[in-house]
C-alpha cells in the first residue's frame, strides 16, 4: 500500500488565472526506464482505482509515477463548474515542466487520454506550450474521449438541451458513476472547440496503445477506432475488451493495462 501525502504547486495566472494543484509523486529508483505521468478522466480524480493500482504496480517496478487533480477536481483548487479542456490542459503542462525528470509514458483514462494526445500534438508541433517538456516514451489510452466536448457531448444532445445550454449557460447531465449529475456549461463546450484534434492527423512521436471497452456506453468503440486513422504511426495499437465498459476498472481490465504499460516500458 502506497502512503503518499499530497504535495501542491500553483498554476500562474495565464489563460485561466491561477489555481492550486494537487498532486502526488514517488520519484523511483530504476533510472534505466521511463517513468509513468497518470491523466485522469473528467470528474475523476488521482487516488482512482485504475491510477492507484497502476501507483502500485510501478513502486514494485521501481519506476516513477506522477498524478494529479485537475483544478476542479480532487484536492485542487476551484471549482469543477469554472473549468475548461484549456485550463486543464494546462494545468497539465505546468505539472509535467515543474515534477516530472526524464522520459515518460503516458497514461490516460477517458478524458486524461484527450489531454495525453493534446499533449504530443503539442509536442509534434510548434505549440510554445510544449517548450522544455520531458521526452515521451509512449502512451496507453484507456477508452480515450477525444474531442469529448463536440463529438460525445454536443453532437450527441438533443436539440432542447442545447437550447438550455446556450440559455441558461448550463446543463445538468445525470452521471452513471455518482450521485447527483454533472454540471456541463457552456463554456466547456465553447472552449473544448479550441481543442479539438478533428480530421487533422499528426505523429505522436512514441508508441501508442489504446484499450477500448465493445460495451462503453460513453465513448463508443467506433470513436476509439478513428484514432487509427488519426495517429500518424504504424506503432499505434487497438485492443478490443469485448465485455469491457467505460470504467475498466475490473481485475482482468487492470492486468490487460498493466500489461500494456510494461511492454513500453
Amino acid at each position: 500500500m502506497i502512503d503518499l501525502q499530497p504535495q501542491y504547486l500553483d498554476v500562474p495566472a495565464g489563460r485561466s488565472g491561477a489555481r492550486r494543484i494537487a498532486y502526488l509523486y514517488a520519484p523511483g529508483t530504476d533510472k534505466d526506464r521511463p517513468g509513468l505521468v497518470w491523466f485522469s478522466g473528467l470528474k475523476s480524480v488521482m487516488t482512482s482505482t485504475k491510477a492507484t493500482a497502476l501507483a502500485e504496480w510501478a513502486a514494485r517496478e521501481g519506476l516513477s509515477m506522477l498524478r494529479f487533480d485537475y483544478s476542479g477536481h480532487g484536492q485542487s483548487g476551484g471549482a469543477f463548474t469554472d473549468g475548461t479542456a484549456g485550463q486543464w490542459l494546462e494545468d497539465s503542462f505546468t505539472v509535467l515542466k515543474q515534477v516530472a525528470r526524464g522520459p515518460q509514458i503516458f497514461v490516460g483514462s477517458s478524458m486524461g487520454g484527450w489531454i495525453a494526445l493534446l499533449i504530443l500534438r503539442a509536442i509534434a508541433g510548434t505549440d510554445p506550450m510544449a517548450a522544455g517538456l520531458i521526452p515521451v516514451s509512449g502512451a496507453v489510452l484507456i477508452a480515450p474521449a477525444w474531442d469529448m466536448t463536440e463529438a460525445l457531448m454536443w453532437r450527441q444532445f438533443p436539440p432542447d438541451v442545447r437550447n438550455e445550454l446556450v440559455a441558461k449557460g448550463h446543463f445538468e447531465r445525470p452521471s452513471h458513476y455518482e450521485d447527483g449529475a454533472n454540471v456541463i456549461t457552456r463554456e466547456l463546450i465553447e472552449d473544448g472547440r479550441n481543442h479539438l484534434i478533428g480530421d487533422d492527423s499528426f505523429d505522436p512521436g512514441c508508441p501508442v496503445r489504446i484499450i477500448q471497452g465493445v460495451q462503453d456506453p460513453d465513448v463508443p468503440w467506433q470513436h476509439a477506432f478513428g484514432l487509427l486513422q488519426i495517429l500518424a504511426s504504424e506503432n499505434v495499437m487497438l485492443s478490443l475488451i469485448h465485455d469491457g465498459d467505460h470504467r475498466l476498472s475490473r481485475p482482468k481490465d487492470i492486468t490487460k493495462l498493466l500489461q500494456n504499460v510494461h511492454a513500453l516500458c
